[in-house]
């Protein structure tokens, strides 16, 4: 039986996840019709290894070519007409794989699920449940590219608490629980390889949508991964160094997807410019240096409404850690700038050529 779902896990130096997440793979209620693919993107421990041990098939890269690379050579590997993506350190729930197949209606041309936190405890990882980086772009954002418009949606991700409990279309996926046609991945030219870490997946689906503005990007909060914390060789539980180092990294990637897509507003904070000079002001006025104590629990109101609700006193740092990571963003966003000025951007014979797919597939507005 031809299989209906290539599942892509790609990974460095994630032997045990991949362990794991093929574990609960096997345990699929469709199991019979997925097609599993480790790419091991320059792994020094025992990944491949593990790969086969599960008769996976095994695509290994001799040096560390990056997330958008691997992805690609899984894509190039995948036999079924539904391509997913997981991470190494997620582990799909049973009905994943049958949930995500059946979510493929006519106009789908890509279904992203939901990423759950583990059972890991601690101060961080409360936070990152308060404040879930693992949560789609809405599609709200394909309204406007003004940056008044972006910034004023922005505000009301802060103040207010709006939770989407349904199935719905959607502006991008997260990148460790999406998938898309196999075809339609090929057509637009699969992940930009340029990307080697933030900002692919988003990039991905703006081609997508361009290509194929009759397809649908399907989120399904049923499609379910539990999200295990990865360790790294700074800690080996969630810590404030893990969640600054990778706000810096995101904000290199949001440069490199700037550069590329220059109509898009910046990805830059206003909130630690805004500290920031209460601070420097403060020289002069004292009263100021109270202000910026205050003004990240006003930008940031998450955190204490927490503390009110859970009475949890702790949740009164969210807010400080919050305008840590945006200014760590910020600082990568400038490195990003400076990295790949050179970029080059999307350019009109681009936009003619997804105009000619659209014609050729018959997806005409």
């Amino acid at each position: 039986m031809s299989p209906k779902l290539s599942i892509v896990i790609c990974s460095l130096n994630g032997a045990a996840g991949v362990d794991r997440c093929i574990h609960a793979i096997k345990k699929q209620t469709v199991y019979s019709l997925l097609e599993l693919i480790v790419v091991d993107d320059g792994s020094t421990d025992g990944t491949s290894d593990v790969g086969h041990a599960h008769e996976a098939i095994v695509i290994r890269h001799d040096t560390n070519l990056g997330l958008a690379k691997a992805r690609n050579s899984g894509i190039n590997a995948a036999t079924a007409p539904i391509v997913a993506f997981l991470d190494d350190d997620c582990e799909p729930k049973p009905k994943w794989a049958e949930q995500l197949l059946a979510d493929y209606e006519e106009g789908v041309i890509g279904v992203g699920g939901s990423i759950v936190h583990g059972a890991e405890n601690g101060y961080i990882l409360g936070y990152l449940k308060r404040n879930s980086p693992f949560k789609p772009q809405e599609l709200n954002l394909a309204e406007s590219n003004n940056a008044f418009y972006r910034f004023y949606l922005y505000l009301r991700r802060q103040w207010i608490n709006q939770e989407y409990f349904s199935q719905r279309e959607v502006y991008s996926f997260l990148g460790g629980n999406m998938s898309y046609l196999r075809q339609s991945l090929i057509d637009v030219g699969k992940f930009d390889e340029r990307f080697s870490f933030g900002g692919e997946e988003l990039d991905l689906c703006m081609r997508m949508r361009r290509a194929f503005p009759l397809g649908r990007l399907v989120f399904s909060p049923d499609v379910q991964v539990v999200h295990h914390f990865k360790p790294s060789r700074y800690s080996t539980k969630p810590s404030l160094h893990d969640s600054l180092r990778r706000s810096r990294a995101y904000g290199r990637g949001s440069a490199r997807l700037y550069r590329k897509w220059p109509s898009m507003p910046p990805t830059f904070f206003p909130g630690p410019l805004v500290v920031l000079m209460m601070l420097v002001l403060s020289w002069w006025v004292p009263a100021l240096a109270v202000a910026a104590l205050l003004t990240p629990q006003l930008l940031y109101p998450k955190g204490a409404r927490s503390a009110v609700v859970s009475r949890s006193v702790a949740s009164l740092l969210d807010a400080y850690v919050q305008i840590g990571q945006e200014t760590w963003g910020n600082i990568g966003f400038l490195e990003g700038l400076w990295r790949f000025r050179n970029f080059v951007p999307e350019t009109a014979t681009e936009t003619g050529r997804a105009t000619e797919l659209r014609r050729r597939t018959g997806l005409v507005p």
